[in-house]
This record gives C-alpha cells, sequence and structure tokens, in this order.
C-alpha cells in the first residue's frame, strides 16, 4: 500500500521543483548564445513560475507568475557567474562560560534564533561566523568545530535555495549589544531555560548543547532521498 503525502510536503515539492527548474532555465540562459535556446530556457521559466504560483496558491500567497519570470530574469548571469547556486547562510551556536547559549531576538517576527547571516564575498564561512556574531550581538568569539550544513530548502526554512553551515563557537570576549536594527533583544541562555518563541529547537538543540558541553560532533547532514528528485513520500 502506497503512502499518502501529507498537503504540505507536496507543496513543498512544488516550491523546490519550481525553483531546481527556473535554475536550469537561468543557468542556460547564462551560458547560451543561440536565439532558439533562449527561447526554450525562457519558456522553461514560465512554467516554472505556473508551478510556483501554483504553490502559493495553495499557501494563500497571491503573486501572478509574470512577477517570478521577470525576477528570474534579472538574476540572470553571463558564462559561471550565470551557473544558479543555493545561497549561503553561516549560523552560529555560541556559548560562554556557563555553558548558556547565545540567542538573538528577531524584530520583524519576535522569534529567537542562534546568529545568522549571509555569507559574504571575501570571507571565509568561519570568518562570517565571528563577523556576524560581533555584529549582531557585541560578542567576540572563536570558532570551535562545524555541527550541520544543512538544505534549508528541505528543512522547510525558505522557499528558494540555501544552505546553511552552521558553526560552534565560544565566546571569548565583548558585551552584550544588539544591533539596532537586526535585533531586538540578544542574550545568553540556559538549555532549560530558552525564550519563547525559540525557532527549530527540536532539532538544533541537542547537538548546540552537545557540542557546547564539549562533545566533538561529525557534523551533521540530510541523507540523500531515494530517489533524490522526488523524495520519499510521507
Amino acid at each position: 500500500m502506497s503512502e499518502q503525502v501529507a498537503p504540505g510536503d507536496f507543496t513543498r515539492d512544488l516550491v523546490r521543483w519550481s525553483e531546481a527548474l527556473a535554475a536550469i532555465a537561468r543557468t542556460g540562459l547564462g551560458f547560451t548564445q543561440s536565439l532558439y535556446e533562449k527561447e526554450r530556457f525562457e519558456e522553461v521559466l514560465h512554467v516554472a513560475a505556473d508551478i510556483k504560483a501554483a504553490a502559493d496558491d495553495a499557501l494563500e500567497v497571491r503573486r501572478e507568475q509574470d512577477h517570478f519570470v521577470q525576477e528570474w530574469l534579472e538574476s540572470v548571469g553571463e558564462g559561471v557567474p550565470g551557473y544558479v547556486t543555493p545561497k549561503v547562510a553561516i549560523g552560529v551556536i555560541c556559548h560562554d562560560d556557563e555553558g548558556r547559549i547565545l540567542l538573538v531576538k528577531r524584530p520583524e517576527s519576535g522569534i529567537w534564533l542562534y546568529p545568522t547571516g549571509w555569507a559574504d564575498v571575501g570571507y571565509s564561512p568561519s570568518e562570517v561566523a565571528v563577523k556576524e556574531v560581533l555584529e549582531e550581538t557585541g560578542i567576540e568569539c572563536v570558532p570551535e568545530q562545524v555541527i550541520a550544513v544543512i538544505d534549508g530548502q528541505r528543512m522547510g526554512f525558505t522557499r528558494f535555495g540555501m544552505y546553511m553551515i552552521l558553526f560552534h563557537c565560544r565566546a571569548v570576549g565583548g558585551s552584550l549589544q544588539g544591533h539596532p536594527l537586526e535585533t531586538a533583544g540578544v542574550g545568553f541562555f540556559a538549555e532549560d531555560d530558552l525564550p519563547w518563541p525559540t525557532a527549530g529547537a527540536s532539532w538544533w538543540g541537542p547537538m548546540a548543547f552537545a557540542a557546547i558541553r564539549g562533545e566533538k560532533l561529525a557534523a551533521a547532514f540530510e541523507p540523500p532521498r531515494d530517489p533524490m528528485w522526488r523524495g520519499t513520500p510521507g
């Protein structure tokens, strides 16, 4: 008997499929010089936009197909810069000498989470981790280990391709001072006293506090789906 696919899972698949199609088409547009191929790739973008609009309808987010096509076309590069890849974000599990975790309250949502930011060109991933923590919280830290490399779209964090590298860092100086535009609060919190609401603690909390307790962890990652394109239903 086949497993049933939940509506939410199917909607996420629609988004993933549309973004994958759009990425293939945008990469093709970035490399081809053929007018015929450009027309075909643009047609693929329209198909991808139809799929994404259908997913938005299911999520009750109303945007027109033309919006997606224009957005994708404007991001087409030429040659290697035009090869579409997931965006890269850096997350940081940072702790103090008391074993408490550093969390940031996002002003737009009021949700607490560890410091995060987009990877910046010219910086290594660990440098971005140190920079983001200092900019968002005023805390100086040093990286200890990478504890996870995850697919944000697969985890349901984003509706576009994004990989997150999650670092474990140790606070070594500075003082709590939240960024006036990016934070509505910062603080160190014990494992049994996380603020409400804290996003995603059920999946990152156990490995985060294991790292804080001094355990050396193998970096977590999602195993390949079988089959990889469609994924496993349910």
